[in-house]
């Protein structure tokens, strides 16, 4: 796993909103069924690439978490769009799963600590919490935009004044590492997804009317540039640290 620098939130970022746009623009550029296969494909190409690591290495990392993006946002859009599921209940349910991936998690290995993940089952179990992020972040997006009728610049200003209460309360209140962690993850994608909706999407659905592949394509390149950057440098490696773990974990 990286660490946790700001370059990983604006990376994190940029690959939500860029998984929400590729995802909405797949769907629609060729036949939706043929997009989710295609989004599946990737998804196991991506993280078949990153468990055959032995350690961090910056391109398989986050081709695996756009990857995992792409393919959550499909899974959730699959539940409303094609089995029409409320955003209410898709929200809760993929809540529900993300619980129950940390309780297993937590029961079996003690701690949800991403500098603890040193093993192929811990791994497993942290790539499945992030499935379970970004599919529930991105019916929560949904929710708060079309259910709350909130739209999508509001709904990201929502969910990014959110993310300053885990930064706050870990900067300021000594709130549990791994906890803040976590809570600023999960928001992350509500976050990104509503921003690429607001850009992506039509004036007459509230955004800027960008379109979804140019959304995408622009964040990809960013993401490439920065990542370049990361793999060249290796600011992103994690280093020993002093025994500030134990009190996360």
């Amino acid at each position: 796993m990286p660490e946790i620098t700001a370059v990983f939130w604006v990376v994190k970022g940029l690959s939500t909103a860029m998984g929400e746009a590729s995802s909405d623009y797949l769907v629609h550029a060729i036949a939706p069924v043929a997009a989710v296969l295609l989004g599946f494909v990737g998804l196991v190409a991506g993280l078949l690439a990153q468990f055959g690591r032995a350690r961090y290495v910056a391109w398989t990392y986050w081709f695996a978490v756009v990857m995992v993006g792409t393919f959550g946002t499909m899974a959730a859009d699959v539940l409303h769009v094609g089995l029409g599921v409320p955003y209410t209940a898709s929200s809760i349910l993929y809540a529900v799963v993300l619980t129950a991936v940390f309780t297993s998690w937590l029961a079996t290995e003690r701690t949800l600590s991403i500098h603890s993940i040193d093993t192929p089952r811990r791994e497993m179990f942290y790539w499945a919490a992030v499935v379970a992020t970004f599919a529930m972040g991105t019916a929560v997006g949904d929710f708060t935009a079309y259910t709350l009728h909130l739209g999508y610049f509001s709904s990201a200003f929502l969910f990014g004044a959110l993310m300053v209460v885990p930064a706050a309360g870990y900067r300021w209140f000594r709130w549990n590492g791994v906890l803040s962690f976590w809570f600023a993850y999960v928001l992350t994608r509500p976050l990104g997804a509503s921003l690429a909706d607001g850009f992506g999407k039509p004036r007459d659905l509230g955004g800027m009317g960008l379109g979804d592949g140019a959304v995408a394509l622009a964040i990809g390149v960013v993401i490439l540039a920065i990542v370049a950057y990361l793999a060249i440098t290796g600011a992103d490696v994690q280093r020993p640290a002093p025994a500030l773990e134990a009190g996360e974990s």
